[in-house]
């Protein structure tokens, strides 16, 4: 079991569920509780999918590294077919259960476990542009949420595809960071510059304001159905100034530990802007 959870990285495909289900919440005008144990169970079949087809692609590198070596496979405990069969059983459960909500739900499922899987993994080792990649699957189950309540893709789920996809940069970047050494052995290519160093912090900072001016949009009723009351809009953006003042104590220390308390503030972030959105909208 604890095999099980690892090789489906059950921690963080929990967190993909509770963003899907975030944007469902805030696309559903009626909510259907059918459709959000659907979602959830879609969701996870399809991270889970996702991380495992990952960790059979990446075994040989994951044995190189002290993060990943006690993984199933490189630690011997699981093989690559008992693996591969999780990874395939996964990906059409998660698919037809993401079909019975709408076709639409099933289609960026599978959009999302093909560019993580096919494109983004294989560039890791190649290119720091993979973190941009990668992004993009990343970004895809918060606007999930709300294709699954609207069956329509516009201008609201684009604007939480575009909330999480910045906010991936500054999250992602703080991990390369203070695992530069650990991704080394494997030749993984995560940072902007290809090391630690004052050009990343200072698009870790960039990416930083782009989450948050992303983040504040929908107060500006811009974004059709999707909106958030001023007082909302405050909470988000105070939220974003503490990612973006560990931004720039990480640009100004240059440290591990910044780098560790920029990840964590940003998962805080994250967590928080989409806990503040649907309760924004059910107060409004």
């Amino acid at each position: 079991m604890t095999d099980f959870k690892e090789i489906t990285k059950m921690g963080l495909s929990i967190s993909v569920v509770f963003s899907s289900i975030a944007g469902y919440l805030l696309g559903a005008e009626v909510i259907n509780f059918g459709t959000l144990v659907l979602l959830s169970f879609g969701g996870y079949f399809m991270v889970g999918a996702s991380n495992a087809y990952n960790q059979i692609i990446e075994r040989d590198l994951d044995a190189l590294m002290d993060r990943t070596k006690n993984r199933p496979i490189p630690a011997g405990r699981m093989s690559v077919n008992t693996a591969f069969i999780i990874a395939t059983s996964f990906t059409i459960l998660g698919l037809i259960t993401l079909y019975v909500i709408n076709p639409k739900t099933a289609m960026w499922g599978a959009i999302s476990i093909f560019i993580y899987t096919c494109v983004y993994t294989p560039l890791k080792t190649k290119t720091a542009l993979s973190v941009f990649v990668g992004a993009l699957p990343g970004a895809i189950p918060f606007m999930l949420g709300w294709v699954a309540a609207r069956n329509d893709f516009g201008i609201e789920p684009g604007t939480l595809f575009a909330i999480q996809f910045f906010w991936q940069f500054p999250h992602f970047w703080s991990i390369g960071w203070f695992l530069y050494d650990d991704y080394k052995k494997g030749g993984f290519f995560m940072l902007p510059t290809g090391k630690p160093d004052k050009g990343t912090a200072v698009q870790i900072i960039l990416y930083s304001i782009w989450t948050i001016i992303a983040s504040i949009i929908p107060v500006f009723g811009f974004t059709g159905d999707l909106k958030l009351s001023l007082v909302g809009a405050v909470l988000v953006f105070l939220l974003g100034m503490v990612m973006l003042f560990y931004a720039f104590r990480l640009f100004k220390e240059r440290t591990t530990k910044a780098a560790k308390q920029l990840m964590l503030s940003s998962v805080f972030y994250i967590t928080m802007l989409q806990i503040i959105y649907v309760v924004d909208k059910f107060l409004s």
